[in-house]
């Protein structure tokens, strides 16, 4: 089996502008754009992509959205579809914790918008994770299964998908999972896709994201599981995401 290759992805949430957007990804470009052995992803802003994609020109560095419609066009005020994206970027966020939570995204959405982003040509990053609540009643791993497995529902381009398991309860807070914890959770996603489609298991890759920074990056990078990193804060600081891209390259 060849080796999967790493994924530093970077979501900048409703953070920077359009002027602040550039000079960030012109920033993380100079730094990290010629890195190889790592896949290197930034998910600004809508409003932003363009700017950033000019940024970056000439890098390695993909682009990526951060929500995407289910639906191809119509009366969906404030939505964006996917070929709306094609052609802008390579991958989108589907399922993230905040739209499930604020947004009221149910699992059946979230595999719709995967579903679409993958027949479009645009890879989705599929997050998954389950909040303290959870975690304290000892129900991490089958919460985060179900889940999975439901965002996954009728899902077929495997070669496409990434998988970021993103503990609730570690997302912007600094409390990071431990390496143990997030291997024990992304081998449950693992055992997931095993299931739904035994030939994509050994291949499909599965990020850890929550608090990750230049200080545990390595640690988790090591576990066997874990493909990668989903970076919330730190990618909007070019040096730190660039320790990160760094430590998952192979430069």
């Amino acid at each position: 089996m060849a080796a999967r290759t790493p994924v530093i992805a970077g979501n900048w949430k409703m953070n920077t502008d359009v002027e602040s957007g550039t000079a960030l990804a012109k920033e993380i470009s100079e730094f990290s754009g010629d890195v190889s052995g790592v896949d290197k992803i930034v998910c600004p802003p809508f409003v932003s992509i363009s700017s950033v994609t000019s940024a970056m020109s000439g890098s390695s560095i993909q682009i990526g959205a951060q929500n995407v419609s289910a639906n191809s066009d119509g009366a969906f005020t404030g939505e964006i579809s996917t070929s709306m994206l094609q052609g802008l970027v390579s991958h989108v966020i589907v399922g993230h914790s905040e739209r499930r939570a604020l947004n009221g995204e149910t699992s059946d959405q979230v595999a719709a918008k995967a579903i679409t982003a993958a027949e479009a040509g645009i890879s989705p990053i599929l997050c998954i994770g389950e909040d303290l609540s959870v975690r304290q009643a000892g129900n991490a791993s089958s919460f985060v299964a179900h889940q999975l497995e439901a965002s996954l529902d009728g899902y077929a381009d495997w070669d496409s998908l990434i998988v970021a398991y993103e503990p609730v309860w570690a997302i912007g807070t600094g409390e990071a999972a431990t390496s143990e914890q997030a291997q024990e959770m992304t081998a449950v996603c693992r055992e997931v896709i095993r299931k739904l489609a035994p030939s994509a298991a050994d291949s499909v890759r599965v990020l850890y994201g929550g608090s990750v920074n230049s200080g545990n990056v390595a640690e988790l990078l090591a576990q066997p599981d874990i493909d990668g990193a989903l970076v919330g804060g730190a990618s909007l600081k070019a040096e730190e995401f660039s320790k990160l891209i760094a430590a998952a390259g192979s430069d």
